[in-house]
This record gives structure tokens, sequence and C-alpha cells, in this order.
């Protein structure tokens, strides 16, 4: 018998989609407990950037202004700096990121990934959600009465809620225990990222993405002084940002000659750990089993080099949220919206992803060709520029902008 109370719910996973739906369900009191492995949210150097999409999403699920007023930080200019473009023309060609305020959306918003974390646990809580820390050995049996038992606090417990959400990120042992099959796409390349402090003389309302000689990179600011680094760079070079002295060798990479002021990017102060991981995208066809449905990165991810692996992962809880409250029988068959719109979601973001990783992350003299003709392409035709989808959604765009022949058109440039 466990000693805790037995949920309506129980959410495996307590970071961002977990805690975001948990919260959600609190204000229409569902009962809802989570259970997370770790005891403290750590920088995993990944998912701080929300595409104006995602930060629809965030309103949708009533945490935008908690998110604002926990230091969340738009980003109102985007600059395409690169070595296929002069820096006057960059600046004279940003994109201005407020505009999409005329189709509803805010620009895009930057916040730590612990501290989302730590702030949406805390909301959660406060609301009523049981969260249960340092739990391990989780099983999950399926079905229409589905079973968790876990350990915690050197005691096994068990619950019979009504519902199982899968919300432990890539490598879901709840996806894997319901028997849910995990696409996946051979990786492209390696991307390398890392918070850094100090870099006041770059201006905080500034994004940049570009490709400067034999690497990609990008620059989300987060308050005055702090931004996200990333560097994507070839798999054939997979000890590049390795070793004890990569965080030096990561802000060395920023001295860019395509980027002025630079510098300050460059000479600014290491805040988090220097990781690297591998480009690629995962998906589910179907994300649920009976009694189990899948958010976030347990059902799959999306390459990370177009960052829209938060704006997913708000809009899976929202969707799933509502097919909730919607029909309170919570069957596999009420959740079929959600897999649906899932499903091509997913494949429209890895064709947008696709298109970006063939444009920035190859290198050499083609590639570099290759950027200039498409820069002069996207001028002419602003439509079907993917990345308008990377901001606004992959709906936003006409269905001809997802075919696979777009990407056999770039890669034949």
């Amino acid at each position: 018998m466990s000693a805790f109370r037995n949920p309506e719910v129980v959410i495996v996973g307590g970071g961002i989609g977990g805690s975001a739906l948990a919260l959600s369900l609190a204000h229409v009191e569902i009962a809802t407990t989570i259970l997370e492995k770790s005891t403290l949210h750590v920088d995993r150097v990944r998912g701080e950037w929300i595409s104006p999409w995602g930060v629809a999403e965030t309103e949708r699920l009533g945490i935008y202004d908690l998110l604002r007023q926990a230091g969340g930080h738009h980003v109102t200019k985007h600059v395409g700096y690169g070595d296929d473009v002069d820096a006057a023309t960059a600046i004279s060609e940003a994109q201005d990121l407020t505009m999409f305020a005329n189709a509803g959306f805010k620009p895009p918003l930057c916040i730590g990934h612990p501290h989302s974390c730590d702030l949406l646990n805390a909301a959660a809580v406060q609301n009523g959600v049981e969260l249960l820390r340092d739990v391990n050995e989780v099983q999950v049996i399926p079905g229409a009465s589905p079973k968790v038992l876990f350990h915690h606090d050197g005691r096994e417990h068990h619950f019979t809620p009504r519902l199982v959400i899968g919300a432990d990120g890539r490598n879901s042992i709840v996806r894997r225990q319901a028997g849910i099959q995990l696409h996946r796409d051979p990786t492209h390349h390696l991307m390398a990222g890392m918070l850094v402090d100090e870099i006041e003389g770059w201006p905080d309302s500034v994004q940049t993405l570009g490709t400067e000689g034999d690497i990609n990179f990008l620059v989300f600011p987060q308050s005055r002084k702090r931004a996200r680094l990333y560097v994507c760079y070839s798999i054939d070079q997979k000890r590049r940002f390795a070793g004890a002295d990569n965080q030096a060798r990561l802000l060395d990479a920023f001295r860019l000659l395509c980027v002025p002021d630079s510098r300050y990017i460059a000479n600014g102060v290491p805040a988090g750990p220097c990781n690297s991981y591998g480009n690629e995208d995962t998906w589910t066809d179907t994300p649920l089993a009976p009694g189990v449905v899948l958010i976030g990165d347990a059902a799959g991810h999306n390459d990370p080099i177009i960052g829209q692996g938060l704006s997913i992962t708000y809009r899976d809880a929202r969707m799933v949220r509502d097919l909730m409250l919607e029909n309170r029988e919570w069957t596999p068959a009420i959740f079929a919206p959600y897999v649906e719109e899932r499903r091509e979601r997913m494949r429209r973001l890895r064709l947008v992803a696709t298109m970006f990783s063939v444009l920035y992350v190859e290198f050499g003299t083609r590639a570099r060709e290759r950027r200039i003709k498409y820069r002069e392409e996207r001028m002419k035709n602003p439509a079907l520029d993917p990345a308008v989808a990377a901001m606004l959604g992959p709906e936003i765009l006409p269905s001809e902008a997802y075919n696979e022949e777009v990407i056999e058109r770039l890669r034949a440039a």
C-alpha cells in the first residue's frame, strides 16, 4: 500500500512538458502526481528558445506571464550573418521579429531550462500537484486500468491512475514499457552549446544564425549579459569540442570575421557546461497505448538545428490537456486528433530541419554557393521560406513547402 494518494493522472517526468501539463490539470482540479528521477534540474545545454508559435502555446496553457515574470526574455531582431553575405547587407536585411504581432504572435522567448523546470514545478505544487523526486525503478503497465510501480525513499509504491503521461525525455522508459516504436533519422552533424555571461557589448535584442568556414553558429540572448551559444560542426570532427578545455575552444569559435562585435561573445565567461550531441530527428507514429500518452521528447524530438523542442512540447501538453477536458473517458480513441496532428507536425518540421541542415551545416565552396543562391531565391519568394515555419508553426506555409522535392532541389543546387 502506497503512503501517497492515488491520483487520477500520473506523469512520469517533471521537466517542461510534464510540469506544464500537471499545472494545467491542477487548475481544473484533476488530481495529478509527477514522478521525477532527479533531485535537481541541471543545465543540459538545450531547450531555451521558444519560437513565436510556441510562445502562443504558453499563453494557451496559462504560463506565459509566469515565464515572463521569472525573467523570460524576448529577442526582437534576427540578423543572418555568414560568409555568404557581407555584414552591412546582413544588418540591412535584419528581420524585425515584432512584425509577427500582425499575425497574433509575440517574438521568440528565451529562458533557462533548469530555471523553467523549477518554476513550473513550484507552480504545480502550489496548485495541488504532488511532486515526488528521487524516484527510481519506475514500471508502467499499460491497459484500460494502467498501473505504475516505483521506488521512493527506500520503499516500493504503486498507483492505479486513470491515465499515465510519459514525459520522461528522449530515453523514455514509459515509451519502451508501452511498446511504442521510435523511428530515427541518421545523425547529420554535431552541435555543441554553452551558457555564457559577461557579454555586455552584444545587443540583447539580437539573435543570429549563420555559417563561417566549417561551423554553423547560433547566439540567443537571455538577458543583457547572458546568452546561449551553439556551434554546429561536421560529424567527422567529433572530438572538436571535447576535453578539459572545451569551453575555451567553443568561445574561440566565436571569433568570427563575418560578425561585427563577435569579440563580445568570444570574451564571455562560461556560465555552464559545454556539451555536444548529435543532430537528428526521432518520431513515433502513434505516441500512445492503452492508458498511456507520450508528450515532448518521449514522443520523438525534432533536430535541434531549428530550435523547436520547447514549442513542440508546449503544444503537446496543451493538446493533450484540451482533449482530456473535452472527454473525460480518456480512452486511446479520444487522443486521435493529437496523434494525427503531431504526426504531420513532426513530418513537416523534419523537412524544415533537413533544409536548414543542408543549407547551414554543410561546408565548402559548393555549400557557400548554395547559400548565396538560396538567399536570392528567398528574397523573390519569401512565402516559401522555411524559417517562417520555424517561427510561426509548421501549419503556416502552403503544403507544397513541405514536399521532399524541396530538399532534392536544394541538394542539387
